[in-house]
């Protein structure tokens, strides 16, 4: 092969390789700065340019610069024509609204679980399950923090596998602001023994595959815990989240 030949084929490689990595970076930079938004490091109303947050990500700046359009499509951050990046905080109205949604969509879920034939929703059933025994062992030792944690990956789990694609895209973004308003709150809040049994419900009803039952304890389950929050958020005061 003559060296030109030589020299293209590097060059393609290379290409290639660089083409194979960017979204791999910005992937990563996305999924950084999206859990870095859910539990507040950076919080509600925080502004910053894009070098000052790539460099707290420790990351560069096209990436992140690439992953905060992703972010802003999913209605977590606003850019602000020259000065910077805002998180967007959340009203309490804004809260209202966000349970609405998530109300409706893990109440639709539960329903599709539930339905699915024995074998597939008693897998879903056993990784409910194990994700509500991690909430009550957090409870046990008092650590809120890794209890919220599994709540999200309950209710996570109750929407990625119910099949409908377009209820997971839906459920994403605004259970990523849920989650955030969670967090922020979770000190406020009485500690939430009685959710244990409403998960260990939801999961009764799925293995079982009452569906209508299902549907009524998951809707009630998150009716409740919107029941709890928006008075606290009132009787605090707090204006944004």
């Amino acid at each position: 092969m003559k060296p030109e030949g030589q020299m293209v084929d590097k060059l393609q490689a290379r290409t290639a390789q660089e083409t194979a990595k960017k979204p791999s970076l910005v992937e990563d930079a996305y999924k950084a700065l999206k859990e870095a938004i859910r539990e507040n490091v950076f919080p509600p109303g925080y502004q910053g340019s894009e070098q000052e947050i790539a460099l707290r990500l420790g990351m560069s700046r096209t990436p992140v610069h690439e992953a905060i359009i992703r972010l802003q499509e999913d209605g977590l951050v606003r850019v602000l024509s020259k000065r910077g990046v805002q998180v967007c905080p959340l009203a309490p109205e804004d809260i209202r609204e966000i349970y609405d949604v998530i109300i409706a969509i893990e109440g639709r879920a539960a329903e599709l679980l539930a339905a699915l034939p024995y074998d597939e929703r008693r897998r879903v059933a056993d990784e409910l399950e194990e994700a509500a025994t991690r909430m009550e062992q957090s409870l046990r030792k008092d650590d809120l923090h890794a209890w919220a944690i599994a709540d999200d990956q309950f209710h996570h789990i109750l929407v990625e596998r119910c099949g409908n694609r377009r209820l997971r895209r839906i459920a994403q973004t605004i259970t990523d602001q849920a989650h955030r308003a969670r967090i922020l709150t979770l000190k406020l809040r009485s500690k939430p023994t009685g959710s244990a049994s409403a998960h260990r419900d939801i999961v009764e009803a799925v293995r079982k595959g009452r569906v209508a039952d299902a549907h009524q304890r998951t809707r009630q389950h998150r009716i409740d815990a919107r029941d709890e929050l928006l008075p606290l958020i009132e009787s605090f005061g707090i204006k944004h989240l």
